[in-house]
């Protein structure tokens, strides 16, 4: 297995707020890690901090075994190879939706306008959104907004793709349209951790579950040994709360 992330000893505070403690994990190629937990339980943190959108107050990140958590990585480089999908899509309103998945190609990856195009039209292809290329976001709905961030960060071509909730800022009549595009990358082998509240899909679609309470890993697992025998009475009390809903 190739290990692509290693999280050693991670922390993060605010003030004296300490909202991650001592997060070990690591993720290898073609692992689909959910992220589960209450809110405020770090696991939004975390994803920033794996992308470098917040500094880590202590440990390390390892990617390919090099420590981007050092003051000395620049930042864009390491996320042009791990891209991220936001809760609230950060789409440019002024592009098109074509324009919005080249922009980062062409500044980051110095891709040519026409190699980026390309690129570009090729994963929104692949979401279903190749109709609405010249489409401003504001014309389009959440879930269609969302499938466009999906091909955007596709389009840089990353070796892991980070998901921080990508679900919960759409009507609920959106949110299959977008765990379907998650659930073929994730069959076509593609390297996810999702921070998600979507019990099902970090049942049926994830290699590994991670359980998050109080800025730590409470337990984790394959779904089955998660979802079917939790260890934990903190795990088994969050798990209740969902079969009761």
């Amino acid at each position: 297995m190739e290990k692509l992330l290693q999280i050693n000893h991670l922390s993060k505070t605010f003030g004296k707020n300490e909202v991650l403690k001592d997060i070990d994990f690591t993720v290898n190629r073609g692992d689909v890690i959910s992220i589960i937990g209450a809110s405020g339980s770090g696991k939004s943190t975390l994803l920033r901090c794996i992308n470098l959108l917040e500094t880590p107050t202590s440990g390390e990140i390892l990617f390919h075994e090099k420590n981007v958590a050092d003051r000395k990585v620049k930042a864009h480089e390491y996320r042009s190879h791990v891209g991220m999908v936001f809760q609230s899509f950060n789409l440019f309103s002024n592009m098109t939706v074509l324009q919005n998945c080249m922009v980062g190609q062409m500044k980051v990856l110095r891709k040519s306008k026409e190699e980026a195009k390309q690129t570009a039209l090729y994963y929104l292809e692949k979401v279903g959104m190749a109709p609405y290329i010249n489409a401003k976001p504001r014309q389009i709905s959440g879930g269609q907004k969302q499938r466009v961030a999906i091909a955007r960060a596709l389009a840089m071509n990353p070796e892991v793709l980070l998901f921080d909730e990508p679900t919960s800022a759409l009507d609920p009549e959106m949110v299959g349209e977008v765990l379907s595009v998650m659930q073929d990358l994730a069959k076509e082998g593609m390297t996810m951790l999702v921070v998600t509240h979507e019990m099902a899909f970090a049942r049926d679609v994830s290699t590994r579950v991670v359980y998050m309470n109080e800025g730590v890993i409470c337990e984790q697992g394959s779904p089955e040994e998660l979802f079917g025998n939790p260890q934990k009475q903190e795990t088994k009390d969050f798990l209740a709360r969902f079969r009761n809903n």
